[in-house]
């Protein structure tokens, strides 16, 4: 059960916002008649630690989680019990009787271990649902903030290698997204065909 646990905290902390990809190459000079770009950056990630709906999400995949676990975890103490059983008879057993109490075996922990893949993955489906939610609302809000500001680039933290002034809105993102959308329910949902749950 602990693999279910570790799963659901990194798909947590790691993977709520799609981070965009640092680009290091200078393009070129922009065109006659092109604006100077205008970039205020904003650090994705941390929306997620400091937001009130994040740290909601965080809480209501915890309880699943554990929820979970609690659902597994007769099954597993039953199987471990068997296992050290079998482990015992196995000297004394006939070869085709031990073939298929083995085989048996197996087949339990092989349904077990599907059992805690299809909870990874309704948690996981759960978290990319509720995710969708905060990116559609936090996307007006990053655009009204460029807005306001006159900016026309907006930079994930991340993409920064350099910079001389500050031009982070994180904390004005977290203030608007706390106001407009402070709770998102995380249900258990099947992922979307062709994404496999992550291990």
């Amino acid at each position: 059960m602990t693999n279910l646990s570790r799963t659901a905290r990194a798909l947590v902390a790691a993977s709520v916002f799609t981070l965009v990809a640092p680009a290091y190459a200078a393009g070129p000079p922009p065109a006659a008649g092109t604006p100077n770009p205008k970039i205020l950056v904003i650090d994705r990630a941390a929306i997620l630690r400091g937001s009130v709906v994040g740290q909601n999400i965080m809480k209501q995949v915890q309880a699943l989680t554990v929820a979970a676990e609690q659902g597994l975890k007769a099954r597993d103490v039953a199987l471990r019990s068997e296992g050290q059983a079998l482990q015992q008879q196995l000297a004394i057993l006939a070869p085709g009787v031990k073939a298929a109490k083995i085989k048996a075996f197996e087949a339990k922990q092989a349904a077990l271990q599907a059992d805690v893949q299809k909870q990874q993955g309704l948690i996981q489906g759960g978290v990319l649902k509720a995710r969708q939610q905060v990116e559609q609302a936090l996307g007006p809000i990053l655009q009204a903030l460029m807005q306001e500001r006159g900016a026309n680039l907006l930079l994930d933290r991340n993409a920064v290698v350099l910079g001389t002034v500050n031009v982070d809105i994180t904390k004005d993102a977290i203030a608007r997204l706390n106001q407009k959308l402070p709770t998102v329910k995380v249900a258990l949902t099947a992922l979307p065909p062709g994404v496999a749950p992550q291990q």
